[in-house]
């Protein structure tokens, strides 16, 4: 069982012991203590907070949301709780019904028993490290205040906002939907059993893709398989898109913020690279900054140039690199794990825009998908993970390590980046699981596997 409070959220088991895993104590007590926080620093007193909810398709979600809006109704704050949603369109609707906050149920990429709290402020995006403290705080001193019977919140059920997300997408000004249905795609979706299920089909069909296969499309949380989008987890969509000759395939995460395509041969195009297309695309219509995480390919780093911009890096983490982002004035960004930031949207993950954009981009190519990857470098990223045991001290770890290679360039931002001429190795701790994540990248995919083994075997010596 795990617990686990960062930015990234409160994460968890579910079941278990209190303060060991995400049981329904903790999701009451850490719901109350962002609730209270918010309450107190809403602009307008005069009229009661408002916070909106949704959740994603797991097991857990009916059981975590009623907890979560009713703790938020004791409160005395009104909840929109929009059922079944995403990510990034509880961030939409946030933002649209000038909420002060909301909370979307949703582990993301973690597998079924996980499941999680993640907390936004009043403009649809995740809350900064200091409001987090906050609420561990809070949450560990149990100062918490509920309202007296008169002062209970109400709630608001609305359903309409998966269908005002994709208005939003297909009204965005460079989303080419004309080119879109020329094409007249054949496509293969793996909804993975969440609320992806309920939105991206609807969002091909929109864009005027008739032929959509689903794959895993009943929303009951019981994922067909490990429900992060990586190749090893894609086989079944790879094999299906062949079987279908289908023209391509798209794989999301249970909460729809994160997007991945396959090639019409069944070979991946590389989340990695999700990111590093629709860059090119955007850049093309208008100049501007790129950012993406540390651990992120260094392909977009080179798309960026050849457009006139600059690349910026960033921690690790959605609210790393929406501040980076800001920051440089950047026009697009996200992250290595297929996750599209367009500013002038929302600013968080959207697998919705992610795949307006990127097929808006390949509509205008002759050939296949796999050829479009070919526009592209061919950098090969080892994705690697070692979990922790408890107690484990990861900065002594660290410490060894960082002086084991003292004569390379390191950069201690975000846990450990060490450089080896054109090549690179990130080592950092998870937000949302108890592992360190082990990434290296080259030119060479063999190369990057042996700088990722290297490091992993330095670990385990200086543990």
């Amino acid at each position: 069982m795990a617990l686990i409070k960062s930015i990234s959220g409160i994460r968890g088991t579910i079941g278990g012991k209190p303060g060991e895993s995400l049981t329904a104590i903790d999701v009451v007590k850490f719901t109350a203590s962002y609730g209270n926080i918010i309450a107190e620093r809403r602009y307008n007193k005069s009229l009661p907070a408002k916070i909106v909810v949704g959740r994603d398709g797991r097991i857990s979600g009916s059981m975590v949301s009623q907890l979560v809006v009713n703790t938020l109704v004791s409160l005395g704050i009104d909840v929109i709780d929009l059922g079944y949603s995403t990510t990034p369109t509880v961030e939409i609707a946030t933002k649209l019904e000038n909420a002060n906050g909301g909370i979307i149920i949703t582990a993301s990429h973690n597998p079924k028993e996980w499941n999680a709290l993640k907390l936004l402020n009043d403009a649809g995006e995740f809350i900064d490290a200091e409001v987090g403290a906050e609420v561990l705080s809070r949450a560990k001193s149990e100062e918490l205040g509920f309202a007296v019977v008169d002062k209970l919140g109400s709630i608001l059920e609305n359903d309409s906002y998966l269908e005002k997300h994709i208005e939003l997408v297909l009204n965005y000004p460079i989303i080419d939907k004309e080119a879109i249905a020329k094409k007249e795609y054949k496509v293969v979706v793996d909804c993975i059993n969440s609320t992806g299920a309920l939105i991206v089909p609807q969002l091909l069909r929109a864009l005027g893709v008739a032929d959509v296969v689903v794959l895993n499309g009943e929303v009951n949380g019981r994922f067909a398989h490990n429900p992060e989008p990586l190749p090893e987890y894609l086989t079944a969509l790879s094999n299906e898109v062949v079987k279908q000759k289908a023209d391509f395939g798209i794989a999301v995460d249970p909460d729809v913020d994160r997007l991945a395509f396959v090639c019409e041969d069944g070979s991946m195009f590389g989340e990695e690279y999700t990111l590093v297309a629709v860059a090119d695309y955007v850049l093309s219509k208008r100049k501007g900054n790129t950012v993406s995480n540390m651990s992120s390919t260094k392909a977009l780093k080179d798309v960026t140039e050849k457009h006139g911009g600059e690349y910026f890096p960033s921690a690790v983490g959605e609210v790393n690199v929406v501040r980076k982002m800001k920051e440089s004035n950047a026009v697009i960004g996200g992250e290595g794990n297929g996750g599209i930031i367009v500013p002038d949207f929302h600013y968080g993950r959207d697998a919705l825009i992610g795949i307006a954009l990127f097929l808006s981009h390949f509509a205008n190519f002759k050939k296949g998908l796999k050829s479009f990857r070919g526009n592209y470098p061919d950098y090969f990223i080892s994705k690697n993970k070692i979990e922790l045991e408890n107690g484990i001290d990861v900065g002594s770890i660290f410490d060894k390590i960082k002086k084991k290679y003292k004569n390379n360039p390191i950069n201690t931002e975000d846990g450990l980046k060490i450089e080896f001429d054109s090549d690179w190795v990130h080592l950092r701790t998870s937000n949302t699981e108890p592992i360190i994540r082990i990434y290296a990248e080259s030119n060479f995919e063999t190369t990057a596997n042996n700088i990722a083994k290297r490091l992993m075997q330095d670990i385990k010596e200086c543990s």
